[in-house]
């Protein structure tokens, strides 16, 4: 029998309802040992906590307050989706009230709120506490995590890992709070994007011994929502050239976090080139992977191969149809879930961003902000 996880949500916006509409087609997975209920949702509008109440039959709450969500004794866990400079207050007293927690990246606006978050776990070592990180779950990417976990690379050449958007390219869209250091961090970009590039190299013990970072602000001036033109103060644009050093040998590592990246919509890739396997994948063309296996004297040659879908947990669609963005979010929630049912030490197919991963991720970052700054390399 599955065992009931009641979910709250803070956080009503767009991923606050994309979760909820996860947990809502939970029979999609088969045989899954737990279940969420959305039972509260705490958000700022009247307008998208009734979105909730009116599409989510076992929503039993709604408030502007998310306190009041924390009090309720139908809320185990809590899916939190809010801006980056609430994450240090929200986050400790979700811990501090003992619910298990589920935040977006980057877990904290910049290092010093990061630590406050992982102190509170610290001290409440019952919450299981993840950050969100959906797009290792899709196929393409899940082979390349088979291939690093069986050693198939042999000696690593080059890993390049991005996350490119072109929303920003428009100079006539409206400045919103990521566009603000105040609300966003300083940060910029690479707060926003960061966990979802970092999640697969960190987990495989990929830190830099260095870093170098070229940061751009591309549009500095845009509109607010009366039409005058404002300060737009965050970086749209970052690349990292990373040292990686390893026991086979040291390699570079390519890190692109861009909101401004013509023609792109959402593609997050990643690619690891080794001496004796190297594979490549992007949600630019989300079914396929690409793969070289070399032998020594051996031709090298790239094999194009058309992903059905697979998932880390079963679901019900078969294996001749298309994985998209709903289900990385729905396998995202379920690894969390499970996480929650088997414990902090148990093994799981494909954990979700660790408490101390989003440490290591700040630490990069912060080091990106020093290196762009002082135009020199920063050692870790």
């Amino acid at each position: 029998m599955q065992e009931i996880i009641n979910l709250g949500i803070i956080g009503g916006g767009m991923m606050g309802r994309e979760m909820a509409s996860a947990a809502a087609r939970w029979c999609h997975l088969v045989d899954f040992p737990v279940k969420p209920v959305v039972t509260s949702v705490a958000s700022r509008t009247e307008k998208s906590c009734r979105w909730f109440t009116d599409n989510i039959s076992s929503v039993r709450f709604a408030s502007a307050d998310y306190r009041r969500l924390l009090e309720r004794s139908d809320v185990d866990a809590v899916y939190c989706a809010v801006p980056h400079n609430l994450h240090r207050q929200i986050y400790v007293d979700v811990i501090r009230s003992g619910r298990h927690l589920l935040g977006e990246k980057p877990f904290g606006m910049d290092a010093a709120d990061n630590k406050a978050i992982l102190d509170a776990l610290i001290e409440h070592p019952s919450v299981t506490a993840r950050c969100v990180s959906q797009f290792p779950f899709f196929p393409g990417a899940q082979r390349i995590v088979r291939a690093i976990r069986e050693n198939r690379f042999g000696r690593i050449i080059e890993v390049e890992a991005g996350f490119l958007h072109g929303s920003d390219l428009d100079p006539e869209k409206p400045i919103n709070w990521k566009r603000i250091v105040e609300t966003n961090g300083e940060y910029g970009c690479m707060g926003d994007l960061g966990m979802h590039v970092l999640h697969v190299p960190l987990r495989f013990g990929w830190y830099p011994a260095a870093v170098h970072a070229v940061l751009s602000n591309i549009r500095p001036e845009r509109k607010n929502s009366t039409g005058e033109w404002v300060t737009c103060d965050t970086w749209d644009n970052a690349t990292l050239l990373i040292e990686v050093k390893a026991p086979a040998g040291s390699f570079p590592m390519t890190l692109k976090f861009q909101r401004i990246a013509p023609g792109e919509t959402n593609t997050w890739y990643l690619n690891v080139i080794g001496d004796r396997y190297s594979a490549r994948f992007s949600l630019k063309q989300p079914r396929t992977l690409r793969t070289l296996s070399y032998e020594p004297g051996g031709p090298q040659a790239w094999m194009h191969e058309d992903l059905g879908y697979a998932s880390v947990y079963p679901a019900i669609t078969g294996g001749i149809f298309e994985f998209g963005f709903a289900d990385a979010v729905q396998q995202m929630l379920g690894a969390f879930l499970h996480r929650v049912h088997v414990g902090q030490s148990a093994e799981v197919p494909f954990d979700c961003a660790t408490p101390e991963e989003t440490r290591l991720h700040h630490s990069i970052l912060t080091a990106a902000l020093q290196s762009h700054k002082e135009r020199k390399v920063v050692a870790l």
